[in-house]
C-alpha cells in the first residue's frame, strides 16, 4: 500500500452543504446523528493530524499549526478505534434497518483501517527478550514511530505491554467487522507476546505470582497493563469456542518451583482462562476500598528486571511488589467493567454481572462531579491524558448496560458533554479539549491532541451504536 488515505470530511453542521445532502436527513435520529458527527470529526482529524510522515501529535484550528512531534503507537492507536467504532456503527445502523449510512461510508472507512494497519509498521521493530519461561525474539511495537517501517526501537523501555493490547483490542475488532484475517492473526501473535509477560513463577504457597509488568523493562504491575487484556482474550475464546484449534500454554511446575513446561491447550479454553487468571489478578491486588482501581503495584525492590540461571538456563526471575500505588484513573476501572461484562456473557456466572454493577456505581461516585464547570453538566478530570482515559469508562458503561440498566444515566452524561461541546466550540470540524468550558481566549494556546478528536469520535460513535441497540 502507499501512504495513509485522507478522508475528506464530512461536514455535519447546521447549513449542510449540496455535496453531503445525501448523506443527511432533514431530521435524523440521535444515533444518526452521533455517527454522523464522529465521521464528521475522525475525517477532520485525519486531514489535520497526519501527513506523509505520520500522525502529527498536536494541531491548532485557528492558526493551522500542525507540530513536529509525532504521535507515540497509543496516540496512532486512538485513530484505528475511532474507524472501528465507526464501522461497528455503520453496521448496527444496518442490522437496525438504515442501510444508506453503511452503503455509503463502510469501504471508504474499511480501506482506511487497512492503510493504518500498514502505516502501523513503521512503530515496529524486533528485540529477543528472556522471560519467565524462555528466551524468544519478537517483532512488536515501539512507544515512538522508528524512521523506516520495521526499524522501530522496540529493546528495554522501549516498549511496553499496555500499547500492545490496546492494538490487540482495536485489532481483534478490526477483524470482527472486516473478516480480514491479517487482523487476527497480528492480534494473536502480540497476545502471545503480552501473555509471555504473565508472570507465573512460583511463590512459597505454590501458586502463581501472576500480573503482568507496564513492560519488559520494568518491574511494577499496572492496571492499565493488565485490565485492558480481559477483553479480548474473552473475544478470543468465543472465536474459537467449539473448535479444535490448539495452543502451547507454558508454564512453571508448581511442585518444585523451578521446572519449565508445556502443555497442548484448546485455544477456546486457554484465552477464557487466561481472561479469568487476569481479572482475578487485578481485583485482588488493586481493587481499592472506595470500589475503584488503584494504578499499580509498585515498592518492587530492585527497582530492575533480575535474572535467574535454573539447571543452566538464563530466565526472568519473579517480582514482588508490596504496594498498591497511584491515583486511580477511569480508565483503569473502564477496562474492567468491560472485562466484567464480557466474562458475564461468556461464562454466565453472575458474579461478574454484581461486580461490574458495583464498579460502575463506584467510579461515577468518583470521577463524575456535577455542576463543577456547569450547572446541570457532570465533569470529569481531563488533565494529562484523561480525555482518552475517560472515552474507556464510557465504553465500559455501554458494554455494562444489557445487563445493569442504571448505568444509562452514567452514559447520558457523555452525551450531554459531547453535545454542548459540538454545539458551542466546534471549530473548523474540531471540539476543545474541554468540551464544556471551550477554547482559550489566546489562540496560540489551542492545539488539540490528535488523540483526543479521535476519542470524541469514537465516543459519538459508540453512542450511536448504544442508541441503535437499545
Amino acid at each position: 500500500m502507499g501512504g495513509l488515505l485522507i478522508l475528506k470530511p464530512l461536514t455535519c453542521n447546521a447549513a449542510t452543504s449540496a455535496e453531503n445532502a445525501e448523506t443527511r436527513r432533514d431530521s435524523p435520529t440521535l444515533a444518526e446523528r452521533n455517527l454522523l458527527r464522529a465521521m464528521e470529526i475522525a475525517d477532520n482529524a485525519f486531514l489535520t493530524h497526519f501527513t506523509e510522515n505520520g500522525m502529527a501529535r498536536f494541531y491548532n484550528p485557528f492558526n493551522g499549526v500542525r507540530s513536529d512531534e509525532k504521535g507515540s503507537v497509543w496516540m496512532y492507536t486512538s485513530a484505528i478505534e475511532a474507524v472501528n467504532t465507526i464501522l461497528h456503527g455503520l453496521k448496527t445502523a444496518k442490522e437496525a434497518g438504515d442501510s444508506s449510512l453503511y452503503e455509503q461510508h463502510f469501504d471508504r472507512y474499511t480501506q482506511q483501517l487497512l492503510d493504518l494497519y500498514d502505516q502501523a509498521a513503521y512503530y515496529l521493530g524486533t528485540f529477543t527478550l528472556t522471560s519467565y519461561t524462555r528466551t524468544n525474539e519478537w517483532t512488536v511495537y515501539g512507544v515512538n514511530r522508528g524512521r523506516s517501517r520495521g526499524e522501530a526501537r522496540v529493546d528495554g523501555v522501549e516498549n511496553v505491554y499496555d500499547d500492545q493490547m490496546w492494538l490487540v483490542r482495536e485489532y481483534l475488532e478490526a477483524y470482527r467487522l472486516t473478516d480480514e484475517k491479517i487482523f487476527l492473526e497480528k492480534a494473536e501473535y502480540l497476545i502471545a507476546y503480552v501473555l509471555d509477560g504473565w508472570d507465573c513463577t512460583i511463590d512459597e504457597h505454590g501458586k502463581e505470582r501472576g500480573g503482568i509488568t507496564w513492560g519488559p523493562g520494568y518491574v511494577s504491575k499496572h492496571s492499565c497493563s493488565n485490565g485492558p487484556m480481559v477483553s479480548p482474550l474473552v473475544w478470543l475464546h468465543e472465536l474459537y469456542n467449539g473448535k479444535r484449534d490448539q495452543i502451547t500454554h507454558r508454564f512453571i511446575d508448581p511442585k518444585d518451583r523451578k521446572t519449565r513446561r508445556t502443555a497442548a491447550m484448546k485455544k477456546s479454553d486457554y484465552y477464557l482462562s487466561l481472561a479469568k487468571k487476569i481479572y482475578d489478578w487485578q481485583k485482588r491486588n488493586l481493587l481499592r476500598e472506595d470500589g475503584v482501581y488503584a494504578d499499580m503495584m509498585g515498592g518492587c525492590t530492585p527497582g530492575k528486571p533480575e535474572m535467574e540461571t535454573i539447571d543452566g538456563v538464563v530466565y526472568r526471575r519473579g517480582i514482588t511488589c508490596v504496594d498498591r500505588v497511584g491515583p486511580p484513573f477511569t480508565y483503569n476501572s473502564g477496562t474492567m467493567l468491560s472485562g466484567a461484562a464480557d466474562l458475564y456473557r461468556a461464562t454466565g456466572d453472575k458474579k461478574y454481572a454484581e461486580e461490574g454493577a458495583a464498579l460502575s456505581d463506584a467510579t461515577f461516585t468518583y470521577f463524575a462531579a456535577k455542576g463543577a464547570e456547569l450547572p446541570g453538566y457532570y465533569s470529569y478530570q481531563i488533565d494529562g491524558f484523561r480525555n482518552w482515559f475517560n472515552g474507556v469508562m464510557m465504553r465500559g458503561y455501554v458494554d455494562l448496560y444489557p445487563t445493569y440498566e442504571p448505568v444509562s444515566g452514567y452514559i447520558a452524561t457523555f452525551q450531554q458533554n459531547l453535545d454542548y461541546g459540538y454545539d458551542h466550540f466546534l471549530h473548523k470540524g474540531t471540539l476543545p479539549t474541554n468540551l464544556l468550558k471551550g477554547w482559550d481566549a489566546e489562540e496560540e494556546k489551542n492545539k488539540t491532541e490528535g488523540m483526543f478528536s479521535f476519542t470524541f469520535a469514537a465516543e459519538y460513535a459508540v453512542l450511536a451504536r448504544y442508541e441503535w441497540s437499545r
